[in-house]
């Protein structure tokens, strides 16, 4: 049975020192399966918005556990569109 997973992790703003939350989800086939299908969400700070991949000091990453998560609905082709398009901006920032 295939089971869904979202991943969360804390640390700091190279730019102002607040919390950067980044994400992940991943799939897992059975209780005692690898994680597969892993996609990064990603990340962005609470307090000022910057989206910093990773953590500038890896013994400052707190990991939280992984929660179960429902599978994702059916996506409408409007939904991949707008999807697209979020990432394409994203993309322009950087």
């Amino acid at each position: 049975m295939r089971k869904h997973y979202l991943h969360l992790c804390v640390y700091s703003c190279d730019q102002c020192g607040g919390p950067v939350i980044s994400g992940s989800t991943a799939v897992r086939e059975n209780e005692i399966s690898k994680e597969i299908e892993i996609r990064q969400v990603g990340a962005i700070c609470l307090s000022c918005a910057h989206r910093q991949s990773e953590s500038v000091s890896p013994h400052e990453k707190r990991d939280f556990p992984p929660v179960q998560w429902d599978g994702p609905k059916v996506m409408q082709p409007e939904h991949l569109v707008s999807a697209t398009f979020e990432e394409i901006s994203r993309e322009e920032l950087h």
